[in-house]
């Protein structure tokens, strides 16, 4: 049975997510999950507030994630409505939530290969997992599509997502025995022309403290 920090593939896939036939990870897709005039308000949002990005585990690579994140304001409504909107379709604990982030990529700005969980023994394990530990799954909503580049590509599994307005993506980050899954490699590719924007949920396996 899963934790209250957990989802799974047979529970996502019947509501309405398709899993991609690949044995080495758990990954969904489900188009129009939201609505374009939705996804423009949520682009307001992230150019209101955006801000660098950061990196945990920081290994001195200046180029390694060149994007802009925006923190999504918890007491905005419409912040409120799109965390409903995932809570219920991943089944997942509220509470197990890391709040809700938006990134913005302008031409050439990319996120190289890197997976989204924390490195156990890291140099910033402490500081973000101490609480509420690892993170679980990620769900992933392409807000536009950009007029070049800006795909996600499962390195392992050599499978590219091409950015569609009110996609999701998600995926575990962990095996069935709870431990990181390096086969969940991606790689937010160098935007060409125009620009993307995207929101990202993290799960924790603990309540986020």
């Amino acid at each position: 049975m899963d934790g209250p920090g957990e989802s799974n593939a047979k529970q996502l896939a019947a509501k309405g997510m398709q899993r991609l036939p690949f044995d080495k990870l758990e990954l969904l897709q489900k188009r129009g999950f939201l609505d374009e005039a939705f996804c423009a308000e949520l682009i307001t949002m992230i150019d209101a507030k955006r801000r660098p990005s950061t990196l945990a585990d920081f290994d001195g690579d200046m180029y390694f994630r060149t994007s802009e994140t925006c923190d999504l304001p918890l007491d905005d409504p419409r912040t409120q409505r799109l965390d409903a909107l995932l809570n219920e379709l991943s089944g997942i604990d509220p509470a197990h939530g890391e709040p809700l982030q938006g990134q913005r990529y302008a031409v050439g700005q990319e996120f190289k290969a890197h997976c989204d969980y924390f490195n156990p023994g890291g140099q910033d394990w402490d500081k973000y997992c101490s609480v509420a530990g690892q993170r679980t799954w990620t769900f992933m909503i392409y807000l536009n599509e950009p007029e070049a580049g800006g795909a996600t590509r499962f390195k392992v599994v050599k499978k590219s997502f091409q950015p569609e307005t009110g996609k999701l993506v998600c995926w575990n980050n962990r095996r069935p025995d709870q431990t990181v899954n390096p086969n969940t490699i991606h790689h937010g590719m160098k935007v060409r022309k125009g620009t993307k924007y995207v929101i990202t949920k993290w799960y924790r396996e603990k309540p986020w403290g």
